[in-house]
């Protein structure tokens, strides 16, 4: 490999450059980045001149390390447990199941806030968050003592995305096979919104848990070169708007532009303007856009929030680096070229939230009664008693009002104003509807000290934004329970009540099962709501109440001025309070420390948390015939923009549903369901969330919302997981119809087990959403497309039919036989969505788990 010296260091970098010569000059910076990494990982560095081609080819990646969370880890864990398993079983030797990369684990999706606005919440919490999920973190730790790679960040210690941000993010480091090499920091993680720690100019997005274990095993991970949309910056922000603001403009626009399996990549003459927080902000929601990454490149705020966050040792090398590797953004560079341009005017921004259930869903915040809340319910508000209370609770009320994601509790600008509107609400005598549940959940435990040494924390406890958890909570759909006396009111009268959170993700059916419309916002507004209690008024131009003397109090009333948001921010976020923070994080929960684990093989004991999975006790030691799909039935026929919420939720289990039912059947009690994505590991209960989403609309039973099918041929509407169970005795292959996106929304690998445990060997759809796709190849599980033109309404899908598959010897297309009840038969061509030869090999050999048994076999065989 071609090397040269970082000037005035000691080190030396990848000579990609070389490589390149003038071609370099017109790369986007994100793609310099992947020009280094691809040199690197192919021979003689040629790769590097086919991510200059710009023309799609497939190019190795390889990043410099992983960042995996419980909720998705435990599962991919789980799987390279019982592979060590499998292969000892069959002669091989379990070690080269192993970690090839340094790995990050941090627990934060297991917090559920069911305690609230109470100055014991947090422990109360964090004690409850334990006691269900002891199994869970003991066979972390267990990992973590067989793992020698792994580091597991304990359950309190903050958001994956913001610890990496704040502390694991390095910009440029060095590589560790050879520790005089610096090369450009990169992540992938178990999180689609691992694209946050782009803000920091670092090159990583999300990926399935199967891909990261491939990149685990050793291996590479191919990409295609995507083409890179240039997203310009102008004009200057006004001091009333926040980073959030901006983000749902920019996802409202980029996804109707269309950036699916593209990069985006920020630069502008206000470029500056953006700190590398609003950065991250912007970039944490790429998944919502649709892009793989939304790249900032380094310059000179970089710099200064590694000086601020307390890395500081870091910047010398980091910007040496970068200048020599023309990876230094300084002003705009007119020479690179971008295949797209969308352009954001900065200055056109006000206030904006998103719903009722789509991040693109944006809506100036003067239009928010008038979209989200209909005629009739603003005119006759439907209102009940609220039992044993004084109030009552209607349509239309906030009845959840969280602060909370690494979205934007990592944005200081945000909570410190998200503070500073409590403590002037405080002043003039506000509060916080009695019908609201609100909370506090910080992605950092940073952002609780300088909210306490500011003195901001105090009337936050006041309106009930009392810190609740250090983790995703409401955000990841765990919410917790209503008061019981609200729920009970919400149920009984029918009440469609709304959630407003400052998450990136809002989802039908994610934050609570109660909540009709998910409304996302930034902090202050999120308080803003809590108070104004109800989106039937316009917040932007009603009160939001009366002060002490029976003055109207409105919005703009509480906004503080730039000068005292900035002058808290210089005061009290410091870099003593990161280092301090985060030289402790390993100790911030004692019954962490004191869990025991043995070490050598895992004891599979019986549990409803951990167990050996079936498509890994599947793996036969040759591969199958894959291309024949035969006689499949649907499952399910579904529209447009199905999430993997929707294939596989990850919030509450309720007692009626199929996952409840087998719960208690197995002698968990009600209160200790915990939720579907904190079961994870367990295959009795991921196949029982196969579809499991209370807002699943199904075309096949048209008059039914939820976990419902029908059986055919018998034509009996039935719930998902029954219809799964008649099926698996038939010993009936199935299929999934679906329309675009499909597989849209987080990262999570069940979305694609828990149809395969259900018999699911194949899902065509209009589109799919890239890293689902994925998970379906590495599952073996055949993603399809319908042609142009073609849907499953044009060819009149009622889900009676049958469905013979027909795959190219060569894996590079596809042809669908569709048998009709009548005996009537049509043909159509499909395009068979597997992009590169590796992915041609994985799904060959029926998926990367069986894949991998059959190398790691053949090496000991060998």
């Amino acid at each position: 490999m071609h090397v040269k010296t970082i000037p005035n260091t000691d080190f030396h970098a990848a000579d990609y450059a070389g490589i390149l010569g003038k071609k370099l000059n017109a790369l986007p910076y994100s793609l310099r980045v992947l020009a280094e990494i691809a040199m690197r990982h192919s021979p003689e560095g040629a790769a590097a001149l086919d991510v200059a081609k710009r023309d799609g080819s497939a190019v190795p990646f390889r990043p410099a390390r992983l960042l995996l969370h419980d909720m998705l880890g435990i599962p991919a864990l789980v799987d390279m447990m019982a592979l060590r398993d499998h292969l000892h079983d069959h002669g091989g030797d379990p070690k080269k199941v192993d970690m090839s990369l340094p790995v990050d684990l941090i627990i934060d999706h297991s917090m559920s806030i069911n305690h609230w606005a109470d100055k014991f919440a947090l422990t109360q919490n964090m004690e409850r968050e334990f006691e269900i999920n002891r199994e869970r973190f003991a066979f972390l730790k267990a990992c973590e003592a067989r793992f020698p790679n792994l580091r597991v960040v304990p359950p309190g210690g903050g958001i994956c995305h913001q610890v990496n941000l704040e502390f694991l993010g390095q910009t440029v480091l060095p590589a560790v096979n050879d520790p005089k090499l610096l090369i450009p920091d990169s992540s992938l993680g178990t999180d689609s919104h691992t694209t946050m720690i782009n803000g920091l100019g670092i090159l990583g997005w999300g990926i399935g848990g199967l891909e990261a274990e491939a990149l685990l095993f050793g291996e590479t991970s191919p990409l295609n070169v995507p083409q890179v949309v240039g997203l310009e910056v102008i004009g200057t922000p006004s001091h009333n708007i926040t980073a959030t603001d901006i983000a749902l403009v920019i996802a409202e626009k980029l996804r109707a532009h269309g950036v699916v399996d593209k990069f985006v990549e920020i630069f502008g003459p206000s470029y500056r303007h953006l700190s590398v927080a609003d950065r991250a902000t912007i970039a944490n929601m790429a998944p919502e856009y649709g892009s793989t990454v939304v790249f900032c490149p380094v310059d000179s705020n970089t710099i200064q929030y590694l000086r601020d966050t307390g890395r500081g040792v870091h910047v010398n090398r980091t910007e040496a680096y970068c200048r020599t590797q023309n990876m230094w953004a300084d002003g705009v560079d007119k020479a690179i070229q971008y295949e797209e341009l969308v352009t954001i005017d900065l200055s056109a921004i006000g206030r904006s939230v998103s719903g009722p259930s789509r991040p693109e869903q944006r809506i100036d915040l003067g239009n928010a009664t008038r979209t989200l809340a209909p005629t009739a319910e603003v005119e006759a508000t439907n209102r009940a008693a609220v039992p044993g209370k004084s109030h009552d609770i209607g349509d239309g009320d906030v009845i959840i009002a969280a602060v909370t994601s690494c979205t934007n509790t990592a944005n200081p600008r945000n909570m410190v104003l998200a503070g500073m509107v409590a403590k002037n609400a405080v002043k003039r005598g506000l509060t916080v509807k009695p019908h609201v549940k609100t909370s506090l959940a910080p992605g950092s435990r940073v952002v609780a000290k300088y909210l306490a040494e500011s003195g901001l924390q105090e009337p936050l406890n006041a309106l009930g934004f009392e810190v609740a958890a250090f983790s995703c909570s409401t955000c990841n759909g765990m919410s917790g329970p209503l008061a019981p006396e609200h729920e009970s009111a919400i149920k009984d009268n029918d009440i469609k009540g709304v959630a407003v959170l400052s998450g990136n993700r809002n989802f039908a059916g994610r934050i609570h099962p109660l909540a009709s419309r998910n409304m996302i916002a930034s902090p202050p507004l999120v308080v803003a709501y809590a108070l104004m209690g109800t989106i039937l008024k316009d917040i932007a131009t009603e009160p939001l109440g009366h002060d002490q003397d029976g003055k109207p109090v409105m919005l703009q009333d509480l906004w503080p001025t730039a000068d005292e948001v900035n002058a808290i921010i210089e005061a009290h976020v410091t870099p003593e309070a990161f280092r301090k923070n985060y030289d402790e994080i390993q100790n911030v929960n004692a019954e962490w420390n004191d869990l025991e684990v043995s070490t050598g093989r895992y004891d599979w004991v019986p549990s409803t948390y951990v167990s050996f999975p079936p498509f890994v006790k599947a793996i036969a030691p040759q591969a199958p015939d894959v291309t024949e799909i035969n006689g499949l039935r649907p499952l399910v026929i579904l529209g447009d923009s199905v999430t993997t919420d929707h294939i596989s939720p990850s919030g509450i289990i309720t007692r009626d549903s199929e996952g409840g039912q087998f719960l208690e059947s197995q002698g968990v009690a009600f209160a200790d369901f915990n939720s579907f994505g904190t079961r994870r590991g367990c295959s009795d209960v991921v196949i029982r969330s196969t579809f499991a989403n209370y807002r699943l609309r199904n075309e096949m039973t048209p008059d039914h919302e939820g976990s419902f099918t029908s059986i055919q041929p018998e034509g009996t509407v039935t719930s998902v997981f029954k219809a799964i169970q008649t099926y698996v005795e038939r010993d009936q292959p199935l299929v999934v119809i679906g329309g675009k996106e499909y597989g849209c929304g987080s990262s999570r690998d069940t979305a694609a087990k828990a149809p395969w445990l259900a018999g699911v060997r194949a899902v065509i759809a209009e589109s799919f959403e890239r890293i689902h796709r994925s998970n379906l190849v590495n599952m073996g599980i055949a993603p399809l497309c319908f042609p142009q033109g073609v849907t499953r309404k044009t060819l009149g899908l009622i889900g009676t039919e049958t469905f013979d598959i027909t795959l190219a010897s060569d894996l590079k297309s596809a042809q669908l036989l569709i048998n009709r009840a009548d005996g009537s038969t049509e043909t159509t061509p499909l395009d068979l969505r597997l992009y590169n030869t590796e992915e041609r090999a994985t799904f060959a050999q029926g998926g990367l788990l069986p894949r991998a048994f059959r190398k790691f076999q053949g090496q000991d065989a060998a």
